[in-house]
């Protein structure tokens, strides 16, 4: 099960995060944090990264598929003129399954 999605910029900024739980304000903030420092410690060139975390029995194979989807669909219809750089109305272009609907 999927737990919670992130998309961060290489600045260390969260452009984009859903959870398919409740968690605390103070606990997402935390966690993200975390996520954060371990992306931007392994980066080189990297300008986005997607951070999907899930339970221990998710099938790695179709995490790796449901990214490919995200970056083909999702991703490859937003008006980008710069890559790394998102709108600010990045919501209204994701399906209903991130939106929690």
């Amino acid at each position: 099960m999927i737990k919670f999605f992130l998309m961060v910029n290489k600045q260390g900024q969260t452009r984009l995060s859903k959870y398919s739980e409740h968690v605390e304000i103070n606990k997402r903030t935390l966690l993200e944090t975390e996520v954060i420092k371990s992306c931007l410690s392994r980066s080189n060139e990297q300008s986005l990264f997607i951070v999907v975390g899930v339970n221990d029995t998710e099938n790695e194979m179709a995490i790796y598929e449901f990214i490919h989807n995200f970056l083909d669909e999702v991703l490859g219809k937003l008006p980008i003129t710069k890559w790394g750089t998102l709108p600010n109305n990045i919501n209204r272009y994701f399906p209903q399954f991130l939106n929690g609907k």
